[in-house]
């Protein structure tokens, strides 16, 4: 069984002794969120980003979701994207239709990928027009607070570093208030080039999943959580969102450090 720390101010963390529990949690908190969402607003619009996603949402294609879940009100994005061809094996795109989008029923209509055919300026610039159109007719939600887009999940995996989306520690682009979708040409990791989702963006969404596993997620999860941290905050700190709700779903190797200095459970400041 999961460990769950009840939300305290922004955000609930839930601890699995097993990746595989967790997968199995993670596939039921999405179809529950898509159910939620096509009944009030008649759509579910999710953006995904890469790392070990992509693998822990295997089971949404497995009994009983593939059947249960509508799929055809789905509209999936990326809060983050390597300037890449669709085809390379480091587009985020290629890791999600091979494992995921191939196996559901997800209109094509409703896959908003990248153009990989210009600069990594424009298509930054194409992804945010994109988005500001389906904004404009509700198939995305606005916020009321700051008028960005209100995503009904943004789902995130932590980097080692710290880092969300392609959103680096101590990086320019943390600081980018104006735009939706920004650019990086000196990303720490490979590739350099990439598209992100800003934090006003991601702290707008409805709801935000954080995904950790791994020991080697250890010590970024305790700064990103844990009180009394000296350091310049992680991005995965600064996803707070402002009227919506955080969840972090992590396994027990990856709250490692958390555990040796709390109970089971922890609450997400």
């Amino acid at each position: 069984m999961a460990a769950s720390g009840e939300p305290k101010k922004k955000g609930e963390l839930r601890v699995f002794e097993s990746l595989d529990e967790l997968a199995t949690e993670l596939a039921e908190y999405i179809a529950q969120l898509s159910e939620i969402s096509v009944k009030e607003r008649g759509c579910f619009t999710i953006a995904l980003s890469g790392g070990s996603l992509i693998s822990l949402m295997g089971k949404l294609c497995e009994a009983p979701y593939n059947k249960t879940v509508d799929w055809t009100k789905w509209y999936v994005f990326w809060a983050d994207e390597r300037a890449v061809a669709k085809n390379h094996v480091d587009s985020n795109y290629k890791q999600t239709k091979d494992g995921f989008l191939s196996k559901v029923s997800i209109l094509n209509s409703h896959v908003y990928s990248i153009n990989d055919n210009v600069t990594v300026e424009d298509a930054a610039g194409e992804y945010e027009f994109a988005i500001r159109q389906l904004v404009k007719i509700r198939t995305i939600g606005v916020s009321e607070i700051n008028d960005c887009p209100k995503f009904d999940l943004i789902l995130l995996d932590l980097g080692s570093d710290g880092h969300v989306a392609s959103l680096f520690p101590q990086h320019p682009a943390l600081e980018q208030k104006d735009e939706w979708v920004t650019y990086i040409t000196n990303s720490p990791k490979p590739p350099p080039e990439r598209i992100t989702f800003t934090l006003p963006v991601i702290n707008s969404a409805s709801n935000v999943a954080l995904v950790a596993s791994g020991e080697d997620k250890a010590m970024a999860v305790h700064h990103a959580i844990a009180d009394g941290v000296d350091a310049s905050p992680l991005p995965a700190r600064m996803v707070q969102p402002t009227d919506g709700k955080l969840v972090w779903f992590i396994d027990r190797p990856a709250a490692s450090v958390l555990d040796a200095g709390n109970n089971d459970s922890q609450n997400v400041e």
